[in-house]
Order: C-alpha cells, then structure tokens, then sequence
C-alpha cells in the first residue's frame, strides 16, 4: 500500500514518493509534503530550465537557482519557464 501526503503543491491528499529524493532537510521536507505526482512534475519543469536556459550543473549559482525554483514550485507559487517552449500538440 502506498504512503499518502497532504501535497504542498496539489492541495489534496495523493501518494507520496517512494522515498526520500536527496539526503538532508530539504529531501525529508519533500518526502513528508511533496506528491510523487507534483514531484514528476517538478522533474520535467527542471529538465526543461536545464535545456532551456543552458544551466551547468556544476556552477554553484545554477544549482541554487535551481533549488529556489524547486522550493518555489513545490509550495505552488509561480516560477520561471523556459522561453519559447510550446507544449507538443496530441
């Protein structure tokens, strides 16, 4: 049986990540408030800023961009999106 949380982003009660995404308090807090559903999300918004903005993963300032994206995505306030990304039409 899978764990439900009260989802920080959602807003309703959904299952939540299998485990921990990353050691320390900011991967506890996301596995106690974090959905796997709005962490899937979080995932593909992140690789689309990657690609998009052309962030090297090992500057310091790009990975704390980064976490501050994540932080604010998760807690559904509004972030920055990848210029000129159109979804793909169905």
């Amino acid at each position: 049986m899978s764990r439900t949380v009260f989802c920080s982003r959602l807003k309703k009660d959904l299952p939540g990540l299998k485990e921990q995404p990353f050691p320390g308090t900011a991967g506890q807090n996301i596995f106690e408030h974090v959905s796997e559903q709005a962490w899937l999300e979080w995932q593909h918004l992140q690789t689309m800023l990657i690609n998009e903005k052309h962030l090297n993963l090992m500057d310091k300032e790009a990975r704390k961009y980064l976490n501050q994206q994540r932080d604010k995505f998760l807690v559904g306030e509004e972030v920055d999106r990848a210029e000129g990304y159109s979804a793909p039409k169905d």
